[in-house]
């Protein structure tokens, strides 16, 4: 086996001095911030949990890496912005990464390889990736002190194209693509990921949204008895027949409704009113709210239905809520109730775009889920990442790519001794002051 050395490069002079460069500086680490989400990670206990879901089939007396490094090497990757598992080749001899897994940097075992991540992932069946699930959602549970008196839920699917033929991918003439269609589901007051379930790229069905609803409640009130579930979704999440459950298991919901001509005829006395006086106040737009209670054909009973009716110069634009809320005015609940809703699409583009959890490129639909449980299990250290941050900090409240690049991406020299272990991040650091108060705050706590 031969150990090319590659030539150094150059870069235009400065100074009447010439500028060299190469790839030799030995320990040095460009992920050195990989060491918070490590702190984040033992607060979590995240791989362990996770590990403990997993029946690990190897012979105990054979094993170099076990199920839990394994795991906290690729959802720390992942964090960092490798999204693959192809990355694990390269960075198994990080310093910081294996400092960060528990490794000595320098006479410690390297992390696992992209073979063994991915024997990783096709390794559940359905019955474990289902107890992931669970674990996911009992790390939700557990994120909160005491119950909550009450706890509202997003619920939402968003686009997952595929560029294979994987199982359970179909084409979907709305996006125009072949693809997946998860489903995401958030605790709308934290921002913190309750469900993500891998599904076909189709419309979900009232039967199969009611499913995993009761799923989930029934977790829910397994720990949490008495504390009162609001659902909210669009349009296509208020089926008769997840209504109807919500209705008979005392659970609220607010759900989108598509606007029809039996809706528009019902509140166009309002709407007409609406639309004379934007006229006669020659108002640019005015904007109007009321309620009314309709029959769908599937339905078995009348329900409440709000409505936003806007009379601008282009004409009436009128958007339909149903809920089983009994109090509130409607514009209380389309403005306050509803549309906050809008804030779990931001969450997903967290998730999706700046995780890379539409990275299910695996041919088996369970392994393509093991996959959205590791990138949730990395949302979950970004997020406790975050909470360390002082809220008065402009960083408290900022995205996940920013987060990475101020105090993930730190380039540091690591160094290994008899006695210890020495990080060397650069002096000119701008974010060092707060790197330092987030590593003290996520230290455990004393005995």
């Amino acid at each position: 086996m031969t150990d090319d050395t590659l030539l150094p490069f150059s870069f235009p002079a400065v100074g009447r001095k010439k500028i060299t460069a190469a790839f030799d500086g030995g320990r040095i680490t460009s992920d050195g911030g990989v060491m918070l989400l490590a702190a984040a990670e033992r607060r979590l206990h995240l791989a362990d949990r996770l590990a403990a879901a997993i029946q690990d089939p190897r012979d105990p007396a054979r094993v170099t890496h076990a199920m839990a490094d394994i795991l906290r090497a690729r959802i720390f990757a992942i964090a960092c912005g490798y999204e693959d598992a192809n990355d694990l080749d390269r960075l198994r001899t990080d310093p910081a990464f294996k400092l960060a897994c528990g490794q000595l940097p320098d006479s410690g075992n390297d992390l696992c390889s992209q073979p063994t991540c991915s024997r990783l992932e096709n390794l559940p069946d359905l019955r474990t990736v289902i107890r992931l699930g669970r674990v996911l959602v009992d790390l939700w549970l557990s994120s909160y002190v005491a119950p909550p008196k009450s706890v509202t839920l997003d619920i939402d699917d968003t686009l997952d194209a595929v560029h294979g033929h994987q199982q359970l991918s179909l084409f979907n003439a709305h996006y125009d693509e072949r693809c997946f269609l998860p489903i995401h589901i958030y605790d709308a007051a934290t921002g913190r990921p309750v469900a993500m379930i891998l599904r076909p790229g189709k419309t979900p069905t009232g039967k199969e949204i009611r499913g995993h609803l009761r799923r989930l409640v029934r977790m829910i009130r397994a720990r949490w008895p008495r504390t009162r579930i609001l659902i909210r979704g669009d349009s296509h999440y208020g089926r008769a027949q997840v209504m109807a459950w919500c209705e008979d298991n005392a659970v609220d919901y607010v759900f989108g409704l598509p606007g029809n001509k039996v809706l528009q005829r019902l509140v166009d006395e309002v709407a007409d009113d609406i639309r004379t006086r934007r006229a006669l106040e020659h108002k640019p737009a005015l904007r109007g709210y009321t309620q009314t209670r309709y029959k769908a054909k599937s339905w078995k009973m009348h329900r409440r239905a709000c409505a936003r009716i806007e009379a601008t110069k282009l004409g009436l634009d009128i958007r339909f809520v149903v809920t089983n809320l009994a109090n509130g005015s409607a514009q209380h609940i389309y403005d306050v109730v509803y549309c906050p809703r809008g804030q779990a699409e931001n969450l997903i583009k967290m998730h999706k775009s700046q995780l890379a959890s539409d990275r299910t490129s695996c041919r088996s639909p369970i392994a393509n889920q093991v996959r959205l449980v590791l990138h949730t299990a990395a949302y979950w250290l970004m997020l406790t990442l975050r909470d360390a941050v002082p809220k008065t900090h402009q960083l408290s409240k900022a995205e996940f790519a920013t987060l990475r690049l101020r105090l993930l991406k730190l380039g540091a020299r690591v160094t290994e001794t008899v006695s210890r272990i020495r990080l060397a991040f650069a002096a000119a650091c701008p974010e060092d002051s707060l790197f330092r108060a987030i590593a003290i705050t996520l230290q455990p706590a004393a005995p």
